[in-house]
């Protein structure tokens, strides 16, 4: 264990592994790097304290170089203790950031490590799934004493936002960057629908032609986990509350049907619905031998593990990443990543170029959070302005070689107008 100068990661000496895995990812993150480039000019960002908790891996070490380049003083942790990539942690504090996260981290630690992150009282905050609003409210506020606002990057925190600022509980502004078009039609979509199934391939080395799937929650990330897997060869069992999502689920090709029924036939099972207690004791009574249990949630608490091990006569790891639960009557129930995110606990995470769109909006709504929060409705969850959305799209398209139509007057006149 490495603790020096505030910091604490696993080890310095991981630090090469790391600034690798770093420089790979840039070439692919062509928004970001423009911004980067914006920000070493115009320093936006001079003289601020930045704290940002967040899945720590290459494209956050990327990020937290763009907010640095743009003048802050930024801390860094992860967003959840099996997401951690020790050896980029190391990479960065080589490079002089202050880094509090450890693989592996007990609640103890990884609670620890959240709050040395703010300890510097920071301006702005960078927040994924709400755990540094939960401090700054209800375990250290003094901490928030300087804060002007932040952002959430993850669709579980910022619908935690709406419920606090709704019951007149939330401190500060924040924007709710995941609620914008550039982050959840594609990072939520391609991104979860991608590195969910890497995960699992790469973790279980089984096929997913011929499977069983049962996908739970069919909002942005059920649809891309769905869409995958049918790309995949798999036959797809959607399970909903929502009713226009259950169509909408019925409508692309998927079988929908409560997890009561689902329970009995899926092979691999992946939950991606924000909630609690999605698959619990009575779904596993009636399980097939050996299926897979995985969540795409932010938080581990989609697949009860705790009644799986209260049931099970035993568990082991069956493979790294896999703890197969054998039950009374012998048949085993493998949980992937410990049930949390699988495919950051169990994977790389999303590829570079869909965090390219994610953290070049987190980058420009920083900025704008630099400039404007102190005019920002105190306790609002602010919107990503449509401008800002829009930028990071045009950006990315002209990466890949791509433009837009332009309206001419006239067009534009009809369409604003109701004359003919």
């Amino acid at each position: 264990m490495y603790c020096e100068n505030n910091c604490e990661i696993a080890d310095l000496a991981l630090a090469p592994t790391g600034h690798q895995k770093i420089e790979w990812v840039k070439p692919s993150m062509p928004v970001l790097s423009s911004i980067h480039e914006r920000f070493l000019r115009e320093q936006p960002l001079a003289g601020l304290d930045i704290s940002i908790s967040i899945h720590l891996e290459a494209k956050t070490a990327y990020f937290a170089h763009v907010l640095a380049a743009g003048g802050a003083k930024v801390r860094v942790t992860g967003c959840n203790p099996l997401s951690t990539q020790d050896d980029v942690a190391a990479a960065l504090v080589d490079d002089g950031f202050c880094v509090n996260a450890v693989h592996g981290a007990s609640a103890e630690d990884y609670r620890r490590h959240l709050i040395a992150t703010l300890e510097n009282k920071p301006q702005l905050i960078v927040d994924d799934g709400g755990d540094l609003v939960e401090i700054l409210h209800e375990v250290r506020p003094e901490l928030g004493e300087r804060l002007v606002a932040g952002c959430e990057e993850t669709t579980t925190g910022v619908h935690r936002l709406r419920a606090r600022s709704a019951a007149s509980q939330l401190k500060f502004p924040m924007i709710a960057v995941n609620d914008a078009d550039s982050k959840h039609l594609f990072d939520n979509r391609y991104g979860t629908g991608q590195s969910v199934w890497d995960a699992i391939m790469h973790t279980t080395n089984r096929m997913v032609t011929g499977k069983t799937v049962v996908v739970a929650g069919y909002g942005f990330c059920g649809r891309g986990i769905a869409k995958n897997a049918r790309g995949l060869g798999a036959n797809v069992i959607v399970t909903e509350v929502a009713p226009h999502a259950a169509l909408e689920a019925c409508m692309d090709g998927n079988r929908v049907m409560p997890m009561a029924e689902a329970a009995k036939l899926g092979d691999i099972f992946v939950t991606a619905t924000g909630c609690r207690d999605v698959i619990t004791k009575e779904h596993f009574a009636v399980m097939k031998n050996d299926v897979l249990l995985c969540n795409a949630g932010h938080f581990d608490v989609e697949v009860s593990v705790r009644d799986l091990a209260e049931m099970a006569v035993s568990s082991c790891e069956r493979r790294a990443n896999i703890t197969g639960y054998t039950l009374a009557d012998g048949r085993v129930l493998n949980v992937l990543g410990e049930g949390r995110l699988v495919n950051l606990a169990a994977g790389n995470g999303h590829p570079a170029e869909i965090m390219d769109m994610s953290f070049g909006l987190q980058a420009l709504c920083v900025e704008y959070a630099a400039k404007n929060g102190h005019t920002l409705e105190k306790g609002a969850v602010i919107d990503v302005p449509r401008g800002l959305d829009e930028q990071i799209a045009i950006l990315k398209l002209a990466a890949m070689g791509a433009a837009l139509d332009t309206l001419t007057p006239e067009q534009y006149a009809y369409l604003n107008g109701w004359e003919v």
